[in-house]
């Protein structure tokens, strides 16, 4: 066996044998480095179309761990663990790590596609509508009523956010403009990456 091959099989073990805080506690660890590198972080590592155009493809993934500030930092941090506490069991951290970029690049293609009049983005609070779709996706089977109430909510607020837009004070308490469409993006993300990984382990139970 290579040791190309070892090392993968030996990677893949180890995300495997890893709990799903472990997976949260990384991603606010990478979260609160970049934030402190304060503007200049921002600057590096948002969603910037005209960057994009330029070649500097790595901003459709950063964009989704980049803040504007302390206070919109700490408040997705608090919805992070939050959410966690909700669905985190749900999956283990390979299938949220697969979560997490069918999330990421559903929101990106989106805002890409469909958003071509906005410059720039920061936030995590897409990928938080999408790994609360996912998780209550996956939850249904054993906690039916919670996820369904879950779920409930956040198609709600989706439907009010696209016709009312953002939530009463939620700018004010974030620091600066409430993209919507992040979180509709980001929830059909977490919703497709559910249905691939219900597919997957459907096929491997009619086996």
């Amino acid at each position: 066996m290579g040791l190309l091959k070892r090392s993968e099989q030996g990677l893949i073990s180890r995300l495997k044998a890893a709990t799903y805080w472990h997976f949260a506690a990384f991603l606010i660890i990478i979260s609160f480095l970049v934030g402190a590198f304060g503007d200049q972080g921002r600057d590096w590592f948002k969603y910037d179309r005209l960057a994009i155009e330029a070649g500097e493809y790595w901003r459709f993934v950063t964009a989704h761990i980049v803040h504007l500030g302390k206070s919109h930092l700490n408040l997705n941090m608090l919805g992070f663990v939050l959410t966690w506490l909700l669905v985190g069991r749900n999956y283990s951290v390979p299938e949220w790590i697969f979560v997490t970029f069918t999330a990421v690049l559903i929101q990106s293609l989106g805002f890409w596609f469909l958003d071509t009049n906005m410059l720039w983005y920061v936030g995590m609070s897409g990928l938080l509508h999408g790994y609360m779709i996912a998780g209550a996706a996956k939850g249904f089977k054993t906690l039916r009523t919670e996820s369904t109430v879950l779920a409930g909510l956040v198609v709600l607020k989706l439907i009010y956010e696209q016709f009312s837009g953002p939530l009463p004070g939620s700018e004010s308490t974030s620091g600066g403009s409430v993209v919507v469409n992040a979180h509709l993006y980001g929830a059909l993300g977490g919703a497709l990456a559910a249905l691939v990984l219900w597919r997957r382990d459907d096929m491997r139970a009619s086996i």
